[in-house]
């Protein structure tokens, strides 16, 4: 690597709070996607270059900006919980990477407590409208919307779960002041941030749907032009609002001005208005779910339930794998990504059918995850060849309903925070507005969510009712999959990955490389992507090598991008952490 070389002046930033917000220098080669690294990661960010896990010996944070990952390190070096981290991180995330997530979106959490040894798993989802019908996303004529017909505008816009689900987790956990979580998130909205490449370069390539709404065009594309990689971007509508949010709390997202106003930008979204109330807002509340825990090579994995799809489809490929010798086989083989990617095609048949809100239809969790069902599941594995095709099981169900089945696909809008405190606490939480820049309508500085678009915009198939249809309070089905692994009861691994419906492979996949290939964090998130979740086999280039033999076993093969955002957290003597090479974030810890 070339020397590191100071950035920051180069912007000649007018305000001194502009130049402490971003007190920063670059590695060669961007070390985190090019985006600008705090000086005290700089030491990360060489790490994450080289391909080589980041150490630490008190506590540890992967989080999706470098930025983020350093308001994270000073909560957590002033003695703040991983649970006061995230919401500092969060705040963080909102403003310097607003195509992903933020205030506007929703989250899931899943959380270790190492006083009690815990699990507990909190829903922030998004909530459908009261005045939402099956026919939210038809046409006149009842046939589907086009997606971005649905996506832009009023329409596919939920009530926000995010500002809920960080004042819950704070309630529960923190030690730190709310006020003060919000610190660097305000310096860096009034005094400015750079804008990364990545953020440039979605920006330009959304720029027609961006150009839609005044608020949203004015701010990402100032003079009519897209943002360019490295200009100095302030949000001050943004730093008033957790201006309110450190004073206030969460109320003034669901009963106050700042809910007022975004029912306003829903309701008033010319040409594609949106049905979210005032009450909807008032009625929102996290839930605290069922942690979905399933056994694999001495592990207990440890994930989100429904509404997501994460947890039981994680633990579905896992559950299918377990008997198998994966181990002897070896990252490099063809055969074993054959038992991978028909175990997730096996896994994504059952998601399609059964699994939905469980507010709101009865989901067989216990049945899909039963190890006689899996164990039956499984003997479809033993063969040399592709499963000609795939349908959705027949597991143990208390209630006999006839589910029709559908594809909806989240898209991959997303970010993953990776988190383990001094205290031995352990978070995972992974947060969404859905697609790039969600419904492109901006409230106070923030994003709103198009998390209604992850409903199935059919009611039903084939004479059946879908189980993930639209429903008044009702919340889409998510593939977000924050994942904690324990042994003896104990944390050794937190993860989870942005991605879309990728998501659920992409932390399946992780987690065999890591338990049965033995790769350390970094080495394991490094790995190319080879995705399998409808028969044809989605690949990156690094995997090309593995393409003929895949053909040979009667897969189609399409190679291509999977930016997946994976953040690994190993806790053993040491902690160990990995931060994805598709995206600009780090793991950082002391």
């Amino acid at each position: 690597m070339r020397a590191l070389i100071l950035v920051l002046a180069l912007l000649a930033a007018p305000l001194a709070a502009a130049q402490q917000a971003a007190d920063a220098i670059a590695p060669e080669g961007g070390g985190a996607g090019g985006v600008q690294v705090p000086a005290a990661l700089a030491a990360a960010a060489r790490a994450k270059a080289e391909g080589r896990a980041f150490e630490a010996d008190n506590w540890m944070i992967a989080a999706a900006h470098p930025l983020a990952v350093a308001a994270g390190a000073r909560v957590l070096r002033a003695g703040g919980t991983a649970a006061d981290a995230a919401v500092a991180v969060q705040a963080v995330l909102g403003l310097v990477e607003p195509q992903s997530s933020g205030l506007g979106g929703g989250a899931f959490l899943v959380w270790h407590d190492a006083a009690t040894g815990e699990i507990t798993t909190l829903d922030g989802r998004e909530t459908a409208p009261l005045a939402a019908t099956p026919r939210l996303f038809l046409d006149e004529a009842g046939q589907p919307l086009g997606f971005f017909e649905a996506v832009v505008g009023g329409r596919s816009v939920g009530v926000p779960g995010t500002p809920a689900l960080l004042a819950e987790a704070h309630g529960r956990w923190g030690r730190a002041d709310w006020a003060g979580l919000f610190d660097d998130a305000i310096r860096l909205a009034d005094g400015g941030f750079p804008v990364s490449p990545r953020m440039a370069s979605l920006v330009a390539r959304d720029a027609a749907r961006l150009a839609r709404y005044p608020e949203t065009r004015a701010y990402f594309l100032p003079r009519g032009r897209p943002l360019n990689a490295g200009d100095l971007l302030r949000n001050p509508a943004y730093a008033d609002t957790l201006r309110i949010f450190a004073r206030e709390g969460a109320r003034p997202f669901y009963t106050g001005g700042i809910a007022a106003d975004i029912v306003a930008r829903v309701q008033g979204a010319e040409g594609n208005p949106g049905l979210l109330s005032r009450a909807d807002l008032a009625i929102y509340q996290v839930r605290a779910r069922p942690a979905v825990c399933v056994p694999y090579r001495g592990h207990e994995a440890c994930g989100m339930g429904p509404p997501s799809s994460g947890g039981v489809g994680v633990g579905q490929i896992l559950g299918l794998l377990a008997r198998y010798d994966l181990a002897s086989l070896g990252p490099d083989s063809a055969d074993a990504w054959r038992l991978i990617g028909d175990a997730t095609r096996l896994a994504f048949a059952d998601r399609g059918r059964y699994l939905a809100d469980s507010d709101f239809v009865p989901v067989p969790v216990t049945g899909l995850l039963a190890a006689d069902y899996l164990a039956e599941r499984a003997t479809l594995l033993q063969r040399s060849d592709a499963l000609p095709e795939v349908a959705p099981g027949a597991p143990a169900f208390d209630h006999a309903l006839n589910w029709g089945g559908e594809r909806a696909l989240a898209q991959p809008a997303t970010s993953h925070v990776s988190i383990v405190d001094a205290y031995g606490n352990a978070l995972a939480m992974t947060s969404s507005i859905e697609n790039g820049f969600g419904s492109r309508l901006m409230v106070r500085g923030f994003l709103l969510n198009n998390q209604l678009t992850d409903f199935s915009f059919a009611s039903h198939q084939d004479g059946r009712p879908v189980a993930n249809s639209v429903a008044p309070g009702k919340r889409p089905r998510s593939s977000m999959a924050p994942t904690i692994l324990r042994r003896d009861g104990a944390p050794v691994l937190v993860l989870g990955s942005p991605g879309g419906s990728r998501i659920i492979p992409f932390v399946a996949k992780t987690i065999v490389a890591m338990l049965d290939w033995g790769m350390d964090p970094q080495v394991a998130v490094d790995q190319p992507h080879l995705v399998n979740r409808f028969g044809i086999y989605d690949m990156e280039q690094g995997a090309a090598p593995l393409a003929p033999d895949l053909r040979a076993r009667g897969y189609d093969v399409d190679i291509r991008e999977l930016t997946s955002g994976l953040h690994v957290i190993e806790i053993g003597q040491r902690l160990k952490g990995g931060a994805d090479p598709r995206r600009e974030g780090l793991a950082y810890g002391e």
